[in-house]
């Protein structure tokens, strides 16, 4: 399988995950042909990059070891829309749009960036597939009539962001792979250096908030309010949302070819 390009799910198409989807994404966690290793710290971290196709921006794949914290803790900490809250600085906003199944969502997100660069916001598609011992999610860009490109923001593109969690005896191990379009007037080489900077201090953060996460989740008013697990509470409590309303919209490049970092 290559992994050089992310073929199953394309940008702006919307559609329930298949297995293929999932096994592309664990192939690029696993493989590491074609890759560049550009950083390894003690403690099992490890950061690739490697150059595609279809962006001008590298792809950046991490993995690491996380002792003592769970898988299930690992994947609830990605998935809770409350506690992200408590832990991401640089979130501005995040709405749950709604659900397509009880396994793939569409949400928006902004999220503040340094001065002069302007801030960033997404609509992505949310997949996910727990099999226990192994749970995976990973989202790309759409659109949605509700969440159009506004002024402030720039609208960003996921090509991929995907997550691969395992189980070991006195942890989990963690894959985390990603390439991103931050649109406007970044140049790449910039982009690439700043990702690669930020990306272990991502990870030591999504590590402190891990251990911090049951104890939050047992001082909420809902505990066992985890839609991400149990689908009924999805169909329950969440809208669902058409296919219709979520087609590329004509003025998008418009926008982002406008839209400039100041």
């Amino acid at each position: 399988m290559n992994s050089h390009t992310f073929q199953e799910m394309k940008i702006g198409e919307v559609k329930i995950a298949e297995d293929s989807d999932f096994e592309v994404l664990k192939n690029l966690i696993d493989d590491h042909s074609n890759w560049k290793l550009a950083y390894e710290k003690a403690g099992h971290t490890k950061v690739w990059t490697q150059q595609t196709e279809n962006c001008n921006f590298k792809m950046v794949k991490v993995q690491t070891i996380f002792n003592n914290i769970s898988a299930s803790t690992m994947f609830d900490v990605l998935h809770d829309p409350d506690y992200r809250k408590e832990w991401d600085e640089h979130m501005m906003s995040s709405v749950d749009i709604g659900y397509l199944n009880p396994n793939n969502d569409v949400g928006y997100y902004a999220l503040s960036c340094p001065t002069p660069v302007k801030n960033r916001d997404f609509v992505v598609q949310r997949s996910w597939l727990d099999m226990g011992n192994e749970k995976l999610m990973f989202n790309h860009s759409i659109e949605h009539k509700d969440f159009p490109p506004k002024k402030g923001f720039i609208r960003a593109t996921s090509y991929l962001t995907g997550f691969v969690i395992r189980s070991l005896d006195a942890g989990c191990f963690f894959g985390y792979v990603t390439q991103t379009d931050p649109r406007g007037k970044l140049p790449p080489w910039l982009v690439d250096k700043i990702t690669k900077k930020f990306t272990p201090r991502i990870i030591t953060k999504l590590k402190h908030a891990a251990e911090k996460y049951e104890h939050w989740k047992m001082g909420q008013k809902y505990p066992n309010f985890k839609p991400w697990i149990y689908p009924e509470l999805t169909i329950e409590y969440k809208k669902r949302v058409q296919k219709e309303d979520c087609q590329l919209s004509s003025n998008r490049l418009i926008v982002n070819e406008e839209a400039e970092d100041e």
